[in-house]
This record gives structure tokens, C-alpha cells and sequence, in this order.
């Protein structure tokens, strides 16, 4: 992990409300909702993108806007009654994996905000799966800054002690 400072923070997300254990304070601290949309851990991601608190099938509605060989287009703009921060987004998907390539957030004034890349789509038992995210912010501020998540195992379909789902858990696998 880099920066070796934030090594051993682990997170845990329950229905709306997301924690995370800081190992050099050795505390365990409630992210409260206000917070979802800051960044996370300094990166270019949010809380948000991260735990997927708002919903792309349940908060938008979506409009197929044009097709090729390789992928579909999709415009999504959000439903009236959505609480969300993205005014639109534009999503390609790839049409041999059904997952999203580029992914665009627009702001309520139509200004792209930033980029989203997956790439590297790797096998994980039976499903396929993205292992290489690059989030690029757009506007002058954030001008040259991205970050980058590599995955480099995944694990689908398999049974999950309840027990690694509490507060208390959060320390025991920060190491």
C-alpha cells in the first residue's frame, strides 16, 4: 500500500453508515453522511465511489446514446427525487465483458468534474473484473493529479463470517 503511512486503515461499510480503524491513533471512527462525498484517504476518490452509498441503477435514469463494435454509451441523469452530486454521467461500457470502461461526472452546470478508467480486465474464478481503476480529476485546480487502484485478487461467491462484519473486526485486520 502507498503511502506506507496509511497502511493497516481498514474500512467497513453497514447499510448507510461507514467506519474506519486508524491503527496510529488506534481509534475506530464513524464517517458521518456529510462526509461520503469527500475524498478518500487524500485520493481522488470519494467515500462514495468507494462504498456506493448512491445507487447508478436506482438513483438515475439511463439513455443509451450511441454504440460500436467494442462498447455502449450511456447517458445517466439523476431521478428528481435522487440525492445525489452528479448533474450527469456518461458511461461506456464494453460490450465483451459488460463493465464499464470510462466513466464521466458531470456537475448540475454540465462541466466535466472527472474520468474514471477501468482497464486491465482480469479473470477471478468465473467472473471478470476491472483490476486497474484510474480516477483523473478535469478541472484547473486538480490539474496532472490522478490516482490509481490496482486489484490483485478478487474472490467471488464465497461465504463470509458475519463476524468480520462488526466495529471490533476493523482492528483485528488492520495488520
Amino acid at each position: 500500500l502507498y503511502p506506507k503511512k496509511d497502511e493497516g486503515i481498514t474500512f467497513l461499510r453497514i447499510d448507510n453508515s461507514m467506519w474506519q480503524y486508524v491503527p496510529r491513533i488506534e481509534k475506530t471512527i464513524k464517517i458521518p453522511a456529510s462526509m461520503m462525498l469527500q475524498s478518500w484517504m487524500g485520493s481522488d476518490f470519494s467515500n462514495d465511489d468507494l462504498v456506493k452509498e448512491s445507487s447508478l441503477s436506482e438513483d438515475y435514469d439511463h439513455t443509451l446514446i450511441s454504440q460500436t463494435d467494442k462498447e455502449y454509451t450511456l447517458e445517466l441523469h439523476p431521478r428528481e427525487q435522487a440525492a445525489v452530486v452528479w448533474g450527469k454521467i456518461v458511461m461506456s461500457v464494453s460490450r465483451q465483458y459488460y463493465l464499464p470502461t470510462t466513466v464521466l461526472y458531470f456537475d448540475e452546470d454540465n462541466v466535466l468534474i472527472r474520468e474514471l478508467v477501468y482497464s486491465d480486465v482480469k479473470t477471478y474464478g468465473k467472473h471478470f473484473y476491472p483490476s486497474r481503476w484510474v480516477m483523473t480529476p478535469k478541472t484547473d485546480d486538480k490539474k496532472g493529479h490522478e490516482t490509481s487502484i490496482t486489484v490483485y485478487d478478487a474472490v467471488f461467491d464465497t461465504e463470509v463470517d458475519e463476524g468480520y462484519f462488526t466495529k471490533r473486526a476493523l482492528k483485528r485486520f488492520s495488520r
